[in-house]
Formats: structure tokens, sequence, C-alpha cells
């Protein structure tokens, strides 16, 4: 009988415990939900005047053929579509002299957010001579692409037989590797990511 009181009157111990902590706990009131709210707004209110983040490039090719299977079969990239302007467009827009043109897009993942790289052709070739550095001509010069793994990169380099420029590939300090090569009119590619 009297480990039966002391049972009960431990149980009510902890019961006491357990409800004077749980009143101890401060309850969130309206007040506090609104600021938080007002908070999470702030956070994600994006205060640009851009609809996205990305660029979309536009790349005047000499042969598109050639470009389109460097894009797709040496860099990776995938075609995820394209359109076609018309000669009137192209006058009125100021793109062109009344030509009117076809567009591939190119991305480095099939993603709705993934920057496009939009490669057409005119048939003609290029009005400038040919660049051995970035710094032999103005304007954009190269592009940065991020891998995951330099191996299946350097594979596809060497089947196609692509020349890498200078003494790449090289590491760089914090131990990536750097591989430098051009697209087949000349463009400046960097490829970057973890060596093997």
């Amino acid at each position: 009988m009297k480990s039966m009181k002391n049972y009960l009157m431990s149980l009510s111990a902890i019961l006491a415990v357990f409800v004077s902590l749980s009143n101890c706990t401060e309850k969130k009131t309206a007040t506090d939900e609104n600021q938080e709210d007002e908070i999470h707004e702030e956070i994600s209110v994006d205060n640009s005047e851009f609809t996205t983040g990305t660029i979309q490039i536009g790349v005047i090719v000499s042969d598109f053929e050639k470009s389109i299977d460097f894009y797709t079969n040496v860099i990776g990239m995938v075609k995820t579509g394209g359109f076609s302007i018309d000669a009137e467009f192209g006058e009125k827009s100021g793109l062109t002299n009344a030509e009117s043109f076809d567009v591939t897009i190119l991305k480095l993942k099939d993603n709705p957010e993934a920057a496009e790289w939009k490669i057409m052709s005119f048939g003609k070739e290029a009005n400038h001579p040919a660049q051995q550095y970035i710094h032999d001509d103005i304007g954009m010069q190269y592009v940065t692409i991020f891998v995951k793994s330099m191996k299946p990169v350097m594979e596809r380099l060497k089947k196609h037989s692509i020349t890498l420029l200078e003494e790449t590939p090289v590491f760089l300090a914090d131990g990536r590797q750097f591989v430098l090569v051009q697209d087949p009119d000349g463009n400046f590619i960097e490829l970057i990511g973890p060596g093997e």
C-alpha cells in the first residue's frame, strides 16, 4: 500500500513538472505569426527588374552542322527547341536587313531555368581574323562551363580530336581542373570541374 502511495506521489510530481514546463513555453500570437509572414515575404520578394536570372546568348556560326555537333557531342549540351524569324520581323526588329533565319536552342540541362545557347547561321565566314588568345578581339570572348567531373569531358575532347589550348588541362588553386578549347569558329570555351 505504501509503495502504491509513493508511486502515485512520484507520478503526480512528474505530471506537475510537465504541466509547469508546458505553461512556460511561449505561445505564438497572431501578431507573431503576422511578423513571421512579413519577414518571409520580404525574403522572397524579388526586387530586380528582370523576369529570370538567366541570360540567353545568340551565337552566329559559319557552319551550322559542325557547330551543333561540337556543342552537343563534344561539350555535351542538349537540343531543347528552336524557332524561326521571318524576313519582315528581322527587318522591323533591327536584327537583320530583311533576312529570315532559324534558331536552334541548346542548353547544358533540359531545364526551364537553364541558360539558352541559341545557334544560328547565315552561311557566312567570320569577317575578323582567327583568334589565338582572348585579347585578340573585342566583345564577348569566352564562356565558362562548370562540370561535375572532367573525366567524361576529357574523353569526349579526345574522341573528337579537339585541341586543348596552351598547357591545359591545368589545376586551379582549389584543386579543380581547367581546360580551354575553341569551338569551330574560334570562340573560347572554359571547362572547369573536379579532375581525375
